[in-house]
């Protein structure tokens, strides 16, 4: 049951990686007289589909007073994708969850930050870089790069090696050290479930690109998150960007993170 809903996931959101919007419903193979034909696999575009040239997050840190604010964004990623609930915090799985200022932002702190800032909690997530370390380390391309700028994990294809772990500078991707499934409360059949030895990460919500849906930390967000086509100069992204002084987590480092935060 979970090798198919995870090989289900796949075929809707990692391998729509051969075109934005594109959703493959079933592989079909032709046999016939006993002879071997090649597989063909049958796609179809799904008109619902939420499609971009590169998808980028704006996080609106002044809508945020406290940490339980930010509450809805991390329990709606994790019943969406999941995620499981250790109580061993060094077995801790994030894709989505909270930092201090310090923490999110080592390179922009200082003895004398404004003291909303200092005592505001920021969320952090993958930041889906435009020039991802963790995709050229992989040895076995389980971790990629979509055309509309998502990077994505092939669970199937992750062999536990963590070097993606090692490459990525902002902390954001969990190894479950134990096998996960006991430890979630509420499985989504929709998500695949992982296993022990598997790397995992936020994916901007693929799945429910695919099918027409926005993320749903942003859906939970009350539009504190807003998520869209940062190459359309008329997006929404681009629009608060262009009126809004914004950061990025470590952006010195050169790998073009995709996740903006208003201050």
């Amino acid at each position: 049951m979970m090798e198919s809903s995870r090989r289900r996931f796949l075929k809707v959101a990692g391998v729509s990686a051969l075109g934005t919007g594109v959703k493959p419903l079933l592989d079909v193979f032709a046999a016939s007289g006993g002879k071997d034909k090649k597989q063909q696999a049958h796609v179809l575009q799904n008109k619902k589909a939420l499609t971009a040239t590169q998808w980028a997050m704006v996080i609106d840190t002044k809508k945020f007073k406290s940490a339980e604010d930010l509450m809805p964004m991390t329990e709606a990623c994790r019943k969406i994708h999941n995620i499981p609930k250790f109580e061993n915090k060094n077995h801790e799985i994030k894709w989505i969850w909270v930092e201090t200022f310090e923490h999110a932002f080592p390179t922009k702190a200082n003895r004398f930050l404004a003291e909303r800032i200092e005592h505001l909690p920021f969320l952090v997530l993958c930041n889906h870089c435009e020039n991802p370390p963790c995709v050229r380390v992989c040895p076995t391309q389980a971790t990629f790069k979509r055309k509309d700028g998502i990077v994505l994990m092939d669970f199937h294809r992750c062999i536990g090696c963590r070097f993606c772990m090692a490459a990525c500078p902002y902390g954001s991707r969990s190894f479950n050290f134990r096998d996960p499934r006991p430890f979630i409360k509420e499985r989504n059949p929709k998500f695949p479930t992982r296993t022990k030895g598997v790397v995992e990460k936020c994916n901007f919500c693929a799945e429910r690109l695919a099918v027409g849906k926005m993320p749903g930390c942003v859906e939970a967000s009350d539009g504190a998150l807003i998520f869209g086509d940062l190459g359309d100069p008329k997006s929404e992204v681009r629009e608060l960007l262009r009126s809004n002084y914004t950061i990025r987590r470590k952006q010195g480092l050169g790998t073009g993170p995709a996740v903006y935060y208003i201050v």
